[in-house]
């Protein structure tokens, strides 16, 4: 429910009806009374703030001026500023006497598929400025966090800076866990039913993808070691252990998509070997039946030559016994070829 108060101050009651942070651009002002929404970003050059109070803007795919215009009112150094116009395609940190930058890239699955947007953070005293390019992680997810937590906006702009990369984390992990089930079920397919052409570009996909996943976010474990020993005004040293939280978490997420690579390896591998095995029993049948078939043929063959002379054509018993030798020759091979394995 949003109250009316005093000047351009919206006073903000969490209630389950309401969606906080639905606009595209707006700032929040966490005080010791209450939350205050600001909709119109250009009250915030006459903001008041008191000590302790925190200020987060948030700016959905905005507009060049919009950035401008935001940094212009909140002394955004020009370096920074040009960062945040900048597309990132990796994490970066940029680390100021007064305050600092940090790039993130967000990940969502969509149709098992990694789609990546780019998340910016600028942290300041007392303030924060988030930048959204794309959809992945909309400021409404960290709106419901926080309002479960009490008094959580006010221990600082870097303690909300944890948040979004907390958040973060949370996506990838999750996103990771439907990887993780459609690796298992490649390997079971694999080992189970051997190779298929679907199979073979369904490994390729997973591996790239995995592959992308950890390059975006294998440096956000170096960015968040390095904000947990940042000796700046915009870190507290009383929340630096919750970045160094965050870089364990990345840091565990990298290993584990190494292991669904390795495992992914490991199955082809192994898959190849069965596929080899199933390709040498083939093989060795077809070679235990062209040797069994040689016998008739190469006795038949002797018979059909038509030769003038041949005396056992005249014995009564010559039919039958050759009939009795190729079926005995015939018979013993296959005996020894099904002891052997290969039949």
């Amino acid at each position: 429910m949003v109250k009316g108060v005093k000047g351009q101050r919206k006073r903000i009651t969490m209630e389950p009806s309401v969606t906080p942070g639905s606009t595209k651009n707006a700032a929040y002002l966490y005080t010791q009374q209450g939350v205050y929404k600001h909709e119109d970003l250009d009250a915030l050059r006459t903001l008041s703030r008191a000590d302790g109070d925190v200020l987060w803007v948030m700016l959905s795919d905005p507009e060049l001026e919009d950035i401008q215009r935001v940094c212009a009112d909140l002394s955004i150094s020009e370096y920074v500023q040009q960062s945040m116009q900048e597309k990132h395609r990796r994490p970066k940190l940029i680390s100021l006497e007064q305050e600092g930058f940090v790039a993130v890239i967000t990940l969502e699955l969509k149709s098992k598929r990694p789609v990546f947007s780019e998340m910016q953070l600028v942290i300041g005293r007392n303030l924060l400025i988030t930048i959204c390019k794309g959809q992945n992680l909309p400021h409404e997810q960290l709106h419901e966090r926080l309002s479960s937590l009490t008094g959580a906006a006010l221990r600082g702009s870097d303690y909300l800076a944890f948040e979004w990369l907390d958040l973060v984390m949370d996506h990838y992990v999750q996103a990771l866990d439907v990887l993780e089930v459609a690796v298992e079920a490649m390997e079971q397919r694999l080992l189970l039913h051997g190779f298929q052409r679907s199979d073979v570009q369904g490994i390729y996909r997973l591996r790239r993808d995995l592959l992308r996943i950890e390059m975006v976010i294998a440096p956000l474990a170096e960015i968040c070691r390095r904000m947990a020993r940042l000796n700046s005004s915009f870190v507290e040293p009383s929340n630096q252990a919750y970045f160094a939280e965050v870089s364990d978490r990345a840091s565990r997420v990298t290993e584990l998509i190494h292991a669904l690579r390795d495992a992914l390896a490991f199955a082809f591998e192994g898959g190849q070997m069965l596929e080899q095995m199933k390709q040498t029993d083939t093989g060795r049948k077809l070679a235990a039946w062209a040797a069994i078939l040689a016998v008739p043929t190469a006795i038949a063959g002797i018979y059909g030559m038509n030769f003038k002379f041949m005396p056992e054509l005249e014995w009564t018993f010559g039919y039958p016994m050759v009939l009795t030798g190729m079926a005995s020759l015939c018979g013993f091979l296959y005996y020894r070829f099904k002891k052997a394995g290969w039949l």
